[in-house]
């Protein structure tokens, strides 16, 4: 199991310990200075998180965008290829941070998406609450210590007590809301008057200069220096590549043309590379597109060209969230803490395929008066851009649909774990996990344990995940069996996964209705093309069954407005820049 090979690395580094002392290399108490006690030797965590990002979008998952040190990282670590998270930013992070399920969190809907009976309702306060205490809180009670920098968004943008100091973080730099400009201090929503950064609880004003994967990944740099001889958990949010799709010129030129081919080329060289890896099987059929969206054919040139900005855009970004995962990377090798350090990388959710222009009427006006969206500006700082569907079909490859659904595509996020304890680097594990499996196993490496339901006189939510440590090691296949249960739900859009099998209920027209169950075959269908509900009504009354078992339990206010217009009910296609067509 992972915490006894955990155990067998610190006994290691105590007979180091011991065998100096005794060759006189460290003074013991009666012969000199009396010796500090051994420094603990558990590993250090850092978990480094994209925002919106696809799950084939980067090389060691088949993505053609240039990550090295994200493949660097696999080539030493695993690549959990069924790994899922949910189907927005805040749920996952906010499953990460306490092992338990979104509406226990807090998080039952997002802050201003409340309907009906939801807005006030026990689940929905779009904060953490006290009915969970986060893995940070655990492992700093534990000796840890204790950062973040970067994305927030659980909540504090009026009250302080629910920022990151009263979560368990010693120290934090953080935007506290879920969006923003990438160059400057500005919202990316127009229904914010402003945007608010927080340093260890204080008001913080970016310097000149800023841009927002470079200056996290600064601060996230600044905390590793301060720290002593205790191990860290460290969590890097990056805001790459999230809305507004803005990146500095010299990664956008590296992108210049490459997805002027179109999607179908994109994506298809992207299968091919993942079959290569081992990523995805032959036999396994990539998802369609969605008949409601043009073909690239379809598009004119002047879209064509519009599109391929897009795309370009969002590559320079992640490149760029690569190069500074490089940097944290190389520090840590030159200070000699990477081969004790444990790195994550995942993504929140998968990529989105909405147009946030659709947030609402003033939508466009607002972006037009705020942004310079002439068509050479688009990409560059002081534009709003987004990738839209078709590119989010290609960066979810193989699976079908995006963020907001629960369906493969908007969960599927490429994990990636590298830590001391595992076994053979470069591997590749198949075994199915989530996102609260991944809390657990952060405690697992850290030898913290759960305190169950009860946290300093206060009851609290379980853990519900298992740790992935057999699967890291290579132990087992498996850490979930046909018992457990997965429920995904927010948005009216609902997913019960049950060993091999997943009932899904997603609104029209990407499924039948939000009342209406389909059925998929993961085991033969891990793309969720055959929807076998009318053979197996058994297993879907057993899947509703588990559903309303978890709703009960969970207070969920269920209401079907998946009919949101952030999902793109509005044509993507109908927008284009000022200056309209380019040259």
């Amino acid at each position: 199991m992972m915490r006894s090979k955990l155990l067998a690395f610190t006994c290691s580094a105590a007979l180091v310990f011991f065998v100096a002392a005794c060759r006189g290399h460290i003074e013991t108490e009666g012969y000199g200075p009396s010796v500090p006690a051994p420094a603990d030797q558990r590993p250090n965590i850092l978990v480094v998180i994209a925002d919106d990002m696809g799950y084939s979008d980067i090389s060691p998952f088949g993505g053609e965008i240039s990550t090295p040190s994200l493949q660097r990282l696999a080539d030493r670590g695993a690549r959990f290829t069924n790994f899922r998270v949910h189907t927005v930013c805040t749920p996952t992070r906010a499953m990460l941070l306490t092992g338990a399920n979104n509406h226990v969190a807090g998080i039952g809907a997002m802050a201003g998406e409340w309907r009906g009976q939801q807005e006030g309702a026990v689940g929905y306060e779009a904060f953490l609450t006290d009915r969970v205490v986060t893995i940070a809180q655990l492992m700093s009670d534990s000796g840890y210590d204790t950062f973040i920098s970067g994305k927030w968004d659980l909540g504090g943008r009026s009250d302080p007590s629910l920022l990151p100091a009263a979560r368990g973080f010693k120290h934090s730099f953080v935007l506290v809301e879920g969006s923003a400009d990438h160059f400057r201090e500005a919202p990316a929503l127009q229904e914010l008057d402003a945007i608010h950064y927080q340093e260890d609880g204080q008001p913080f004003t970016l310097p000149e200069g800023f841009y927002s994967s470079d200056f996290y990944t600064d601060k996230l740099l600044a905390y590793l220096d301060e720290i002593g001889s205790e191990p860290y958990f460290a969590v890097l949010a990056f805001t790459a590549p999230h809305w507004p799709l803005q990146a500095q010129d010299e990664y956008l030129a590296r992108y210049e043309d490459v997805y002027s081919v179109g999607y179908d080329e994109i994506r298809n060289a992207r299968i091919d590379r993942m079959r290569d890896m081992g990523i995805l099987a032959a036999d396994i059929e990539p998802a369609p597109a969605e008949d409601i969206w043009p073909k690239w054919d379809d598009l004119s040139e002047p879209m064509k060209k519009l599109e391929a900005r897009r795309m370009q855009t969002y590559a320079a970004m992640v490149e760029s969230m690569d190069h500074n995962i490089g940097r944290i990377l190389d520090e840590l090798e030159q200070s000699g803490r990477l081969d004790n350090t444990v790195v994550v990388f995942l993504s929140d959710n998968g990529a989105t395929g909405a147009n946030p222009l659709d947030f609402g009427p003033g939508y466009p006006r607002w972006a037009e008066e705020t942004y310079n969206n002439e068509f050479q500006n688009l990409g560059r700082a002081n534009s709003f851009v987004w990738t839209g569907p078709g590119w989010a079909h290609v960066s979810n490859a193989p699976y079908k649909l995006y963020k907001g659904f629960p369906a493969e595509g908007g969960i599927a996020s490429p994990l990636i774990v590298s830590a001391p304890s595992q076994g053979s680097p470069g591997r590749i594990v198949d075994g199915f996990s989530t996102i609260t499996d991944l809390s657990a196993t952060i405690l697992d490496l850290a030898e913290v344990d759960h305190p169950g339901s009860e946290y300093k006189g206060r009851r609290v939510a379980p853990l519900e995940g298992k740790s992935m440590g057999p699967l890291l090691d290579g132990e087992v296949k498996e850490i979930r069996n046909q018992q457990d249960t997965m429920v995904w739900e927010i948005f009216g859009r609902r997913a019960v996964r049950m060993g091999k099998w997943k009932a899904v209920a997603i609104n029209q027209p990407w499924g039948r209705g939000a009342n209406d169950w389909q059925l998929y075959d993961l085991s033969k269908d891990p793309t969720e093309l055959n929807d076998i509900s009318g053979e197996f009504p058994e297993i879907v009354e057993e899947a509703k069954s588990r559903w309303d078992e978890y709703a009960k339990d969970n207070g969920v206010v269920f209401d079907p407005y998946a009919d949101l217009v952030w999902t793109n009910t509005v044509s993507h296609y109908d927008w284009h820049p000022e200056d309209w067509p380019p040259e």
